[in-house]
């Protein structure tokens, strides 16, 4: 059973065994989310959402429609997923752009993910980085636009270019 606290808005139904939901997170009605999750204070989840298990969200994070989380997953506090490639105010997509981020993954604090990408399995992304492009599975990738600058293994461990 999750265990969702009393101050959050959880509208779905779809959340795995032993997750744990903290204060002031909304997660709309049609979110899938795993077991062994946590999902850290004021967490926003989108409906077309689907995150797998063992997947740890920190404070201040936005899933939006079309973003996808595998299992094992670390997303750092305050990373941004966007989902629309021409914002507009009060105009919409036929469809939202498809992110993905592999197995293992994990996205460091302040990142931006720009929609339509994938993060590989195991790939890290530094802090502050914006992602703009796929980043292969195993690479290390940091900066504004984000570069690969090495490559890391399932256990962390980095070699730098």
């Amino acid at each position: 059973m999750a265990k969702i606290h009393p101050l959050a808005d959880v509208q779905t139904l779809n959340i795995g065994d032993n997750t744990s939901v903290w204060q002031f997170c909304v997660i709309l009605k049609d979110a899938v989310i795993g077991d062994h999750c946590n999902i850290n204070c004021q967490v926003f989840i989108e409906n077309d959402v689907k995150i797998g298990d063992n997947v740890t969200i920190k404070p201040g994070v936005q899933i939006w429609d079309g973003v996808t989380l595998e299992d094992n997953v670390f997303i750092g506090p305050n990373v941004t997923f966007t989902n629309d490639l021409v914002p507009r105010s009060k105009q919409y997509p036929e469809a939202f752009a498809k992110t993905l981020v592999k197995k293992g993954a994990s996205i460091g604090a302040n990142a931006t993910i720009v929609a339509g990408n994938t993060i590989g399995e195991f790939a890290l992304i530094g802090a502050g980085s914006v992602v703009t492009k796929e980043v292969p599975a195993n690479t290390v990738w940091f900066g504004n636009p984000a570069k690969q600058r090495g490559t890391i293994d399932e256990k962390g461990n980095i070699t730098y270019q």
